[in-house]
């Protein structure tokens, strides 16, 4: 039997709820209801192991990981009526530099570090990765921060043979992959595209905070878009509390087909976005640990594909 991977979270917000939900109701039914891979480098979706975790909020330090992942503003719904204690308590995270010593002690028990905190604190988030790759532990970052897309970063984590996973994972079925996808189709049938845009709302504390940080996101979405970035509009984030862990996107596109003639398509897609992140989590931390026990560091080519920013080659 494979050995359970040991993962270190950094962040204890909605899209750490709906991993560890999600991981329950797998263990619980063996439901492979939303899962692409059951088995991703000889780990199935239950054989992750929350050793310790990080987080900032006064309502999550000092509380059983099972308990912290229902405090507010977390508003992820719960998929179980109760989780048993998990026997990890959240730790502080890093508040300073001279903090360095202590997160990269509480990393070392930890095979992967999964960095799920606020976007736009890249300085925090590079801060992490090193205490991650001093404690030996592989680094997944999921946020738009830019830490796998840093080349000295990178060069650090293959020279040590550490894997880094990054940047910013692209959700299971978000704004993201469809208008990349709905793009592609565009030119694969020989139409022009005229222009386009995008509007994504939501009501999770990462959106909230995303339209005060957003740079790096909104940096992040072109990325995803590939070549066809300059022609694509994309609205500013906005947070509306009352969508709860809901996202709602409407994405247009305008075209010409034969003749010049108009091609016109309005699309809306609400989807739990915590939901889809942990959908693609599951896989990141995954390709991560597999990665780490066969001592390949550095960027890792198999995770490209669920990335909105990965590394430039």
């Amino acid at each position: 039997m494979i050995e359970r991977a040991r993962v270190a979270v950094v962040g204890v917000g909605n899209n750490i709820s709906a991993l560890v939900q999600g991981m329950a109701v797998h263990r619980a039914t063996g439901s492979l209801v939303g899962v692409r891979r059951p088995v991703l480098g000889g780990l199935g979706v239950a054989d992750l192991d929350i050793v310790a975790a990080f987080a900032m909020s006064a309502e999550k330090v000092g509380k059983d990981l099972h308990e912290a992942v229902f405090a507010a503003p977390n508003n992820f719904p719960r998929l179980v009526e109760k989780l048993p204690p998990s026997g990890v308590t959240v730790r502080r995270g890093l508040t300073g530099p001279d903090e360095m010593e202590r997160v990269t002690e509480e990393f070392c028990g930890a095979e992967v570090v999964l960095y799920a905190a606020p976007s736009g604190r890249e300085a925090t988030a590079r801060a992490y990765a090193e205490a991650a790759l001093r404690a030996g532990a592989a680094f997944v970052n999921i946020t738009a921060d830019a830490v796998a897309r840093e080349p000295g970063i990178m060069a650090r984590f293959a020279e040590a043979g550490v894997p880094l996973i990054g940047d910013d994972l692209a959700s299971q079925f978000g704004t993201s992959v469809v208008h990349h996808s709905l793009l592609r189709l565009l030119e694969e049938r020989g139409l022009t595209l005229t222009d386009s845009y995008q509007v994504n709302l939501g009501g999770t504390e990462d959106f909230r905070n995303l339209v005060e940080h957003g740079e790096s996101k909104m940096r992040s979405k072109r990325n995803a878009l590939d070549g066809a970035a300059d022609q694509v509009a994309i609205a500013p984030l906005g947070y509306l509390p009352h969508l709860g862990s809901h996202k709602v996107a409407h994405i247009n596109i305008e075209a010409q087909g034969w003749g010049g003639t108009s091609v016109s398509l309005d699309l809306k897609l609400k989807v739990h976005d915590p939901s889809g992140g942990a959908g693609v989590t599951v896989d990141l931390i995954r390709l991560a640990a597999h990665a780490l026990r066969e001592g390949r560091g550095g960027h890792v080519t198999e995770a490209e594909a669920l990335l909105k920013s990965p590394p430039p080659r």
